[in-house]
Order: structure tokens, then C-alpha cells, then sequence
């Protein structure tokens, strides 16, 4: 390492009610949380976000994708390496997937 240059720790995110997802730096439990999350790291490289579809009673993950959609739409998409999507909701999932791509995220099913 270089005098001077510190090492960058990765930037992994995660948006689930449940899962403990244990490589995640910031985990949310809600849309809203989500929303604020990702606002917080917004001009920062977020190596990856990793989404559930369900988050408990009417909450989903599709206002933390709308954000993500406008963002691109405005020109200005999220820095994400790599967004994972690991839900139990089949469907769900590859609408999560389907969307994201259309906007140029680097996306894809995963399990954890």
C-alpha cells in the first residue's frame, strides 16, 4: 500500500425485513429505510445492493426500484457494481430484474 492511500472497505447494501444478509455494511428493513439508505450513499460506489421483493404487510421493494429508475432516467444512475435480487417471490424477482436491466443495472437472481 502506498504512503498516504488508504485501503476503500466495500459498500454492500441490503434492503430485507428478514434476513441477517451478514456481508452487508447497512442493511434497511423497509422501503423507507431504503430510500433514505441509498439517498445517504448516493455519490458513493456502492459495490452491491442486494433487494427482497416482499418486506412485510404491504411493504415491497418497488419504491426503492422507483427511485432507482428515475435516477437513471434523470442521467444520474446509482454507482452499483452489482445488484442482487433474492427473493422468495418468483415473480416478483423478475419484475425486479427485468426493470433494472431496461435502466442498465448490473442485476441478477441470487440466494443467499
Amino acid at each position: 500500500m502506498n504512503e498516504g492511500s488508504a485501503e476503500r472497505m466495500p459498500v454492500i447494501l441490503g434492503i430485507d425485513d428478514l434476513r441477517a444478509l451478514p456481508r452487508a455494511t447497512q442493511v434497511a428493513r423497509t422501503s423507507l429505510e431504503g430510500i433514505l439508505l441509498l439517498e445517504e450513499n448516493r455519490d458513493h460506489e456502492i459495490d452491491e445492493l442486494w433487494l427482497d421483493h416482499d418486506l412485510g404487510g404491504d411493504d415491497s421493494i418497488m419504491p426503492v426500484v422507483a427511485l432507482l429508475e428515475e435516477a437513471a432516467f434523470d442521467g444520474r444512475p446509482f454507482n452499483i457494481g452489482m445488484i442482487f435480487v433474492h427473493s422468495a417471490n418468483p415473480s416478483g424477482a423478475e419484475v425486479i430484474v427485468r426493470v433494472l436491466k431496461r435502466w442498465n443495472y448490473r442485476v441478477r437472481r441470487a440466494t443467499v
